[in-house]
């Protein structure tokens, strides 16, 4: 257990704020152990992946827990098929590079997402056509209540978009230990149909679609419109895509022909929140050292020496101006501390 801890080489903003305590957590029992000692039962608790979906507002008054739970295990293989079970402290994007090796679908699409496995079926992770929900077989977690280990199947994790049951009725009482995929082997599901994956996937000099070939093309795709978190600070997208009513997506046309939308459940259009933020010119806006990326509408980025707080207040403008010239509301997709 560690005392006042900068935070700042813990989250990908780059945001200096300290923790009152700081520890790490290395496995099933490691957790058992941590949430039923005084230090964790006494004060506020701040669970911390790979704090790519964290913006921090100010300095953390409790015990933050870092998740280092490691370790990838073949539950069961066929000829088809490997189910996987991870450790909810594996590096997301290293995950994905293991199974795109090995020639195992399923997650050829969410390449160079940032964060931990553990992570990714809290907000049910998703890019180019693919989530989370379409790989996920189980979650482990360790109830705080009780310190007792459960297991939650894909139905009960409540998939929505960008969401779960732990964003929901489970937020907050549940650590998430490990994560279990079906994985396929042969006769791959590959999709190519989201944004320029196909175009890309040619223009890369691949004759055909691959769980390779995609994986290189999303991680081309990606580099191209994010920053690298290591050079500008930034968490990625930092707000969901929104869905409205066809009605309302069929008004907009009226008045921009070329916005773009996508099917999403019945009767909705999900549009692309960058665009929605690029049309109010908020694209490349740097105000001191915080900003919106010049590439990349939907990522806002800390320069150096930004502070948390201004950051969410620049959210808050850029919520609202949306709102105001749209009448759509975007949702942070990011964790607000």
């Amino acid at each position: 257990m560690q005392q006042n801890i900068d935070l700042s080489p813990y989250n990908t903003f780059g945001i200096q704020a300290s923790a009152k305590a700081f520890t790490t957590v290395h496995s099933v029992s490691e957790v058992q152990a941590l949430i039923q000692s005084p230090a964790f039962i006494q004060q506020k608790v701040l669970l911390l992946g790979g704090g790519s979906n964290l913006l921090l507002t100010q300095d953390f008054d409790g015990l933050v827990v870092k998740i280092e739970i490691m370790g990838k295990e073949i539950v069961r293989e066929t000829d088809d098929q490997v189910v996987l079970k991870v450790g909810a402290g594996e590096n997301w994007h290293a995950l994905v590079l293991y199974c795109v090796e090995r020639g195992w679908g399923g997650v050829e699409n969410l390449s160079l997402i940032p964060g931990t496995a553990g992570a990714a079926p809290m907000q049910n992770i998703g890019a180019y056509g693919t989530e989370m929900k379409d790989v996920i077989v189980e979650v482990e977690a360790v109830e705080i209540r009780t310190a007792n280990v459960h297991t939650f199947s894909n139905e009960a994790c409540a998939f929505g978009y960008r969401d779960s049951i732990f964003k929901q009725q489970a937020k907050g009482l549940y650590i998430i230990t490990a994560i279990t995929l079906a994985l396929t082997k042969r006769d791959h599901a590959l999709n190519i149909s989201y944004g320029a994956v196909r175009e890309t996937i040619t223009a890369l000099g691949y004759a055909e679609p691959s769980v390779k070939a995609i994986s290189d093309a999303v991680i081309h795709i990606r580099r191209s419109k994010l920053p690298d978190p290591a050079v500008i600070g930034n968490a990625g997208s930092f707000f969901k895509n929104p869905t409205i009513p066809a009605a309302h997506y069929a008004a907009l046309q009226q008045h921009y022909p070329s916005a773009p939308g996508y099917p999403a459940e019945e009767g909705m259009v999900k549009v692309p929140a960058g665009w929605l933020i690029e049309q109010c010119g908020w694209k490349g806006k740097r105000t001191g050292n915080i900003g919106v990326h010049q590439h990349q509408a939907l990522v806002l980025v800390n320069y150096g020496g930004g502070k948390g707080n201004d950051l969410w207040q620049l959210a808050l403008q850029i919520q609202h101006s949306v709102k105001e010239k749209f009448n759509i509301d975007i949702h942070p997709e990011v964790n607000v501390v």
